[in-house]
């Protein structure tokens, strides 16, 4: 944040032009130093250099000027813990205090909030919680107070409506993160040099106050992620030093007012995103000459994108994603807007043609126009960019051969969504496609390709997510899947893909251990949306370890080889043509979130050793020819009789059809009264009964191996 930057930086300088190598300090202050010591549980060996009886001007952390007095205490990430002693505001010539980046108990204690000496407090990151309280009724004159940083903690309650009377030198508030409710108090403006105004990230409501207008120093103003209603005031555009203007995930409605807008000339960053603004965006928008970042994204409004937006020559970010703007992009000249690194037009009503201008956009990294109506064919000049990402989802775009040739001049891609277009083509084959060997992630999902899995794949060794669900490929599932080696997530579900599954797929290493992943998760340029669009993804890795076959025709065994598998969360091999049993070996999937083996042709038992998978949260083995009791220990237990219908020989407390007696495998007290001809039955029956139990111990053994029953331990 610029301003606070330029702030910080003014008063560190007016700090260090006063701090020298300083006589001793007073035996008070050395006094009040050690009480704060005193009130920490753990001080990460401070003590070592806090001892009593040395120059407390020479602790570490501690600064003072010529004279002696202490001027600044400094002691952020220090890894403290305890509580705030309120003796830090005994420092009668303190200037400076950073606490930032610990792990404090309680609270701020109010000493050093209404300090008569202290300039910069900064508390941020360390744990504080509950309330801000009002100042002492000692406290009548102006405080010297103007940098007060109290972001990410666990302040609650409302704030103290008399404090900002007494702090009319504030210039920076950063209250962000915490969880303070009530409405904005008009008085934060009580002080004429207020210049950042940070309360994100907390649970305030009602409207904007009007009197924010009489901030005449205000730059920033961020107050996103809040339950902010209403319309934005008219007094806020005379609040004309703004520069950055920020009110995300609110409430917030109406149109935006054009004829006032105009008056933020020196507005940077205009940011109203997630709210339920609507209207058209007005054309005087174009008179905002230094605007850089523009986010509307996710609100109500429509209409045209209006051709004076090519004015804002400055502007590096344009978020208009999912909103009912219409009519043909190309109005805007994009080839004026040389800065612009970031374009997301996502879930609109455009139509035509992705504008040619846009290529011409030489700093565009991450271009999105997915759900629109654009058409026709991929532009060779789109390879003119340097993207690293790139979405044409869900547009009737067409010759996905020529648009992979157009992709392979991509050297920087990571990230291609083209999922649900180019449908019912040939998925291109061309061997000397290999120009985006950098890609991580590849959406090509739900538009009917048909052909095998491309031969130009093997080659990007960095890919991470793979989406191929919803085509018409077909073929068996190549061995060189497992040189995939960064792969984590495959989903080929919903295609006709044939044969055993590969043993090679058990064998890609970031399925068995995805610890590497996280050194490098995967950043995107845009957020990924998954599975609905509320659900957003900044990394790779936050996506699920995932393998998903279902809907196709494999046949064969499940190999025992998917107890390789032990950082997968969900897998899916519902809907084929399997047989055999289900394999012991996938309890060692202690990781397990999903799993569904529906829709085959699997038999036996269900292992229950499958009740050693507690983070299971759906199953689904219905619909196959398994038989016997379902097991009822761990998370078995939880789920409803549709998770097992389909198995007609399957019984258990949850389903309909209980398990008879002798499924139970009940014992018998033979009594000595009863006739001979009963007692040989029932010993006859046991004798039978062990035979067998012991026989399919040892075709099971001979099948599985013996180390697969030793998988209750894992």
């Amino acid at each position: 944040m610029h301003s606070t930057a330029l702030v910080g930086l003014q008063l560190f300088l007016l700090l260090l032009s006063l701090a020298s190598p300083a006589s001793s300090c007073t035996e008070q202050e050395e006094h009040s130093l050690l009480q704060f010591l005193t009130g920490l549980s753990q001080d990460a060996g401070l003590a070592v250099s806090w001892r009593n009886g040395t120059d407390c001007c020479k602790w570490e952390g501690i600064t003072c000027n010529r004279d002696g007095d202490v001027t600044e205490v400094s002691l952020a990430s220090r890894g403290l813990e305890g509580r705030i002693s309120p003796h830090l505001a005994g420092l009668t010539g303190l200037l400076c205090v950073n606490l930032s980046h610990n792990s404090f108990s309680g609270g701020l204690p109010p000493e050093l909030m209404y300090s008569r000496s202290i300039i910069v407090l900064d508390v941020s990151f360390s744990r504080l919680s509950g309330v801000l309280h009002e100042p002492p009724s000692s406290v009548t004159t102006t405080l010297p107070l103007q940098v007060l940083n109290i972001s990410s903690n666990q302040f609650g309650a409302e704030f103290p409506s008399h404090t900002w009377k007494v702090m009319q030198n504030l210039v920076v508030l950063n209250a962000s993160n915490n969880s303070f409710t009530g409405h904005i108090l008009p008085s934060l403006c009580l002080s004429p040099s207020l210049a950042v105004l940070d309360l994100c990230y907390n649970q305030l409501s009602g409207g904007i106050p009007a009197a924010l207008g009489d901030c005449s120093m205000l730059k920033v103003f961020k107050v996103g992620h809040n339950k902010l209603s209403g319309t934005l005031p008219v007094e806020l555009f005379h609040a004309t030093s703004l520069e950055h203007l920020s009110i995300p995930n609110n409430g917030l409605q109406g149109e935006l007012d054009g004829a006032n807008m105009v008056k933020l000339s020196n507005l940077v960053t205009l940011d109203l995103r997630e709210n339920k603004f609507s209207g058209k965006i007005p054309g005087s928008i174009g008179q905002l000459k230094r605007l850089e970042e523009l986010y509307l994204g996710n609100n109500n409004m429509s209409g045209e994108v209006p051709s004076t937006l090519s004015n804002c020559t400055r502007l590096m970010i344009i978020d208009l994603k999912i909103n009912n703007f219409s009519g043909d992009l190309g109005r805007v000249n994009f080839s004026t807007l040389q800065n612009l690194t970031h374009l997301d037009v996502l879930r609109n009503n455009f139509s035509g043609i992705v504008p040619e201008s846009i290529y011409s956009c030489s700093n565009l990294i991450a271009l999105r126009v997915s759900l629109n109506h654009f058409h026709g064919e991929i532009s060779p000049r789109i390879g003119n960019l340097h993207l690293s990402f790139l979405s044409l989802a869900r547009n009737p775009f067409t010759n996905i051969t020529k648009a992979f040739h157009v992709f392979n001049g991509f050297r920087n891609i990571t990230t291609l969504i083209i999922a649900e277009n180019f449908v019912n083509e040939m998925m291109p084959q061309d061997e000397t496609l290999d120009g985006f060997r950098n890609l991580q992630y590849i959406h090509m999902a739900d538009s009917a390709l048909t052909g095998h899995l491309p031969v130009w794949l093997p080659k990007l060794r960095n890919l991470k997510v793979l989406k191929l669900s919803n085509n018409r490929l077909t073929g068996p599932m190549p061995s060189w899947i497992n040189s995939l080696h960064s792969l984590f997530y495959l989903d080929v579900s919903n295609n006709s893909f044939a044969g055993q599954i590969p043993i090679a797929l058990m064998e890609i290493p970031m399925l068995k251990d995805n610890t590497a992943a996280y050194l490098d998760p995967g950043h995107v340029e845009l957020p990924l949306f998954w599975r609905n669009i509320s659900r957003q993804y900044h990394f790779l890795t936050a996506f699920p370890t995932l393998l998903n076959l279902g809907i196709n025709n494999f046949t064969g065994v499940i190999p025992s080889e998917i107890g390789q598998l032990k950082v997968l969360s969900e897998l899916d091999f519902s809907s084929n043509k399997l047989y055999g049993l289900v394999p012991l070996s996938i309890c060692n999937l202690t990781k397990l979130e999903v799993l569904d083996l529906s829709n085959n042709h699997l038999r036996g038992v269900i292992p229950a050793a499958l009740e050693s998978l507690h983070f299971l949260s759906a199953l689904n083995i219905s619909n196959n020819d398994l038989e016997g009791p379902v097991p009822t220990g761990g998370q078995l237990s939880t789920f409803p009789d549709s998770s097992f219908d389909g198995n007609p020989k399957l019984c258990g407390t949850m389903l309909i059809h209980q398990c008879s007696s002798v499924r139970a495998h009940p014992i018998y007290i033979i009594s000595a009264k009863q006739p001979s001809v009963k007692v040989i039955f029932f010993i006859a029956f046991g004798l039978f009964f062990g035979v067998g139990v012991i026989y399919d111990q040892l075709v099971l053994y001979r099948y599985f191996g013996s180390a697969h029953f030793n998988c209750n331990l894992f």
